[in-house]
């Protein structure tokens, strides 16, 4: 589905990047692990075109996404909840979810399907509908960015550190929302990354080991 061909990437002329080569599969669970600055947001960013390439191409579907705007990558299937959640605070949570489906130019119709299933996925989001994005917890904040990646997201959803500062509960919580999304929607990917491997659980269905911006090991 998507492609990683020798991708390579900089920051302020620092190699962060190196040769990364795999492919993620519809219907996986992947996990991204490693320490911090071992290249994992910059992973996900450089997906997103958040991070110009220095080599290499990711493909997805067959289209080399190096050629499309970052806005566009959306377009694609692709939803991302970066590790500081990006909540938008004077709007409400439903207003954040709904915000990638107007972006896109969906349907009411359509975007109404994409909050139930959301809600069917992360119940708790719910109740925290109508309140401020700024009203938000931390934890509560990545339960609606896991909920904001789903709207957009239909083939591939990207989450940088969603279980990093979370507390047992809503911990719990996320991860049986992984398992429930990955039963309803079993050709998406869902990719994701963690510093600390003890978090995951045996939620994934495969790992990837990236240090130093090296991708050194496969499970």
């Amino acid at each position: 589905m998507l492609k990683i061909n020798q991708v390579s990437a900089s920051i302020a002329g620092i190699p962060v990047l190196r040769a990364i080569h795999t492919e993620f599969h519809a219907g996986q669970l992947l996990a991204i692990v490693g320490r911090n600055g071992a290249g994992k947001t910059t992973f996900l960013r450089a997906i997103m075109g958040l991070l110009p390439l220095s080599a290499g191409s990711i493909v997805m579907h067959g289209e080399d996404l190096s050629k499309i705007a970052p806005h566009r990558r959306t377009e694609f299937g692709i939803g991302y909840a970066p590790e500081d959640r990006v909540m938008f605070p004077t709007f409400t949570v439903e207003e954040n979810l709904r915000l990638p489906c107007e972006v896109l130019g969906l349907s009411k119709h359509e975007t109404d399907r994409r909050l139930a299933r959301v809600l069917e996925v992360v119940p708790q989001l719910e109740v925290m509908l109508p309140r401020s994005g700024a009203a938000l917890s931390g934890g509560q904040g990545k339960m609606a960015a896991l909920g904001r990646a789903l709207m957009a997201g239909n083939k591939l959803i990207l989450l940088d550190e969603p279980f990093q500062g979370l507390a047992p509960v809503l911990a719990a919580h996320y991860a049986e929302s992984l398992r429930r999304l990955h039963q309803l929607a079993p050709e998406l990917c869902i990719v994701v990354t963690e510093s600390n491997r003890s978090l995951l659980r045996d939620l994934p269905d495969a790992t990837l080991t990236l240090e130093r911006g090296e991708l050194i090991a496969t499970e």
